[in-house]
């Protein structure tokens, strides 16, 4: 029977905005493995006692996520920790993209601003200012050239906070086609998904927003799996990915690029595509030793 650690944040005082959590806690359990839902920064926690520490959903990380990525480091020298620790900081910092852009993949035109950096900000296109450690589209906002004095005091704002800047173009293909999410699974694809545009025109970078605005089933193109798997073969060193989801919206030319590659605890959406369970419970007990588990066989 392994050992399973779904490792998740602490929402208190809220509720878990985790609907797949339990879920997936009662299957691994009904196929043989004794799994349980775990907070990430919770100390008392004995992680080297697991055969495997999932990482599922820490969505609080990207506030500390020098914290983080040090938890991450010292579970990964006592058990399996999946993605691993490496994959973990080399994520968690969205500079990745610029590797990636320099590895040929089709990405989203980025450029960044560090504290201390001049703030030089587009005067002649609508773009997106966000951070370079964030989820759910924390900090983050769309502006034209005429709100150029409001974009500044997000950057100095974030600045003030430690964190880096970093500046997209506007995609206005969202606005018609959405965004799709690849997700990997065992090394194949699992599933896809889309949404519609995250961030309105004129939404203050500190509000609340709906992370999966209209989100439905989707089935990816051959352009789009194209393209998402030249983003997971471009991982440094290649490493083995438990999970993996590939953001990605239309360019100019109307053919998909990388918005983000979400490598440490992206939503699985399982409550909008069930029928993928029995294979991530699969490649699940196989990444914990499970003897009878074969991951990624249909």
């Amino acid at each position: 029977m392994p050992r399973v650690a779904l490792v998740t944040y602490d929402p208190r005082p809220e509720p878990s905005r985790d609907r797949d959590l339990p879920v997936l806690v009662d299957v691994l359990r009904a196929a043989g493995a004794d799994a349980e839902a775990v907070f990430w920064d919770d100390a008392d926690v004995d992680w080297g006692g697991y055969d495997l520490v999932l990482i599922r959903s820490t969505w609080d990380y990207s506030w500390r996520a020098a914290e983080f990525t040090a938890w991450a480091e010292r579970v990964g020298k006592v058990t399996r920790l999946a993605n691993p620790a490496d994959v973990v900081r080399w994520n968690s910092d969205k500079r990745y993209l610029g590797e990636l852009a320099a590895a040929g993949v089709p990405t989203v035109p980025t450029s960044y601003l560090a504290p201390g950096d001049a703030v030089e900000l587009p005067g002649d296109h609508e773009y997106v200012v966000k951070p370079t450690s964030g989820a759910g589209a924390r900090y983050a906002a769309r502006y034209t050239a005429e709100q150029h004095d409001t974009a500044v005091r997000h950057v100095e704002r974030m600045h003030a906070e430690g964190f880096t800047a970093m500046i997209q173009p506007y995609m206005r293909g969202i606005d018609a086609a959405g965004e799709r999410a690849l997700q990997f699974f065992g090394g194949r694809l699992l599933h896809a998904s889309r949404k519609r545009a995250v961030l309105a025109p004129g939404t203050a970078f500190d509000a609340d927003k709906v992370a999966h605005p209209g989100l439905e089933p989707w089935t990816a193109t051959p352009a789009e799996l194209d393209v998402a798997e030249r983003a997971l073969a471009a991982v440094p060193d290649a490493p083995e990915l438990l999970y993996a989801r590939v953001d990605l919206v239309d360019g100019d030319d109307g053919a998909p690029v990388v918005m983000e590659l979400e490598l440490v605890e992206p939503n699985l959406f399982l409550f909008l595509h069930p029928r993928s369970l029995p294979r991530v419970v699969e490649a699940v007990l196989g990444a914990a030793g499970a003897p009878d588990a074969t991951p990624g066989r249909p």
